[in-house]
């Protein structure tokens, strides 16, 4: 099995062609570059069947017509919570029924709390968990879609968590990491599993104030925050949408 990479520069979003040399293929969201994924799988002699959309985000799905434009029998594929929020949508990612592309078998999990139907795929030893899980951060609960703190912390601890340690994770954004590095060094998942003690410093997130539970790296270099409001509800909200110090 290959799998190839592209980053989009403006994003850093992760789009992925996975497929057989000389046989099928698949790609794995579409917010491109994708030029350089048609010149590998024309170099490998992959052909691309389906498209399978982690979620229906903007830097996810943007470059959906050019795929579409070289390989116009494209199947998309999508969680059907979603499905109306893509227009060129032909059909649905269905938790628990694995998608079979040539030799290989895709599981398909469905992990929200950045969206309704966000969903990871699993291929082999690997999985693709879009914007749910980066390495050494989570995804944020803010974003337009998104449902609850308490879904993401149940995708990724009850979900994600539970794959082989080995498993490598091939995330929506930037580099690629494991399950079990993700485990012992994530400072989310570090904390959810008591390792690492809750923080008590009083901030401003959003422009209320709130306590700030976590304040962690995020995979484009800034941070990611963990905060409880004053009524007890959890969120994980943009580092650089809290002031520290109350």
């Amino acid at each position: 099995m290959i799998v190839e990479r592209a980053l989009l520069p403006d994003f850093l979003t992760n789009t992925y062609l996975v497929g057989e040399p000389g046989g099928a293929g698949f790609f794995v969201d579409a917010g491109g570059p994708v030029a350089p994924l048609i010149e590998a799988a024309e170099r490998e002699g992959i052909t691309p069947t389906h498209v399978l959309l982690t979620h229906h985000h903007y830097d996810h799905v943007a470059a959906l017509g050019e795929l579409l434009e070289r390989w116009p029998g494209l199947e998309v594929l999508i969680h059907p919570a979603e499905r109306e929020l893509v227009p060129q949508a032909t059909g649905d990612l269905v938790p628990g029924e694995p998608v079979r592309i040539g030799g290989l078998e895709v599981g398909v999990l469905h992990t929200p709390g950045h969206t309704a139907g966000m969903v990871a795929l699993v291929v082999g030893d690997q999985v693709f968990t879009g914007d749910t899980l980066f390495k050494g951060s989570v995804g944020g609960v803010r974003a337009p879609g998104s449902t609850s703190y308490a879904d993401l912390h149940a995708s990724i601890m009850d979900t994600l968590m539970a794959l082989p340690p080995t498993t490598v994770v091939r995330p929506g954004h930037t580099d690629p990491t494991t399950i079990g590095d993700e485990w012992e060094g994530n400072a989310f998942v570090r904390v959810w599993r008591g390792l690492d003690p809750e923080g008590e410093e009083p901030c401003t997130a959003l422009g209320e104030p709130a306590t700030l539970v976590l304040f962690g790296d995020d995979y484009d270099g800034g941070h990611k925050a963990w905060v409880r409001w004053p009524d007890g509800r959890d969120d994980i909200v943009p580092g650089s949408q809290v002031q520290r110090g109350g």
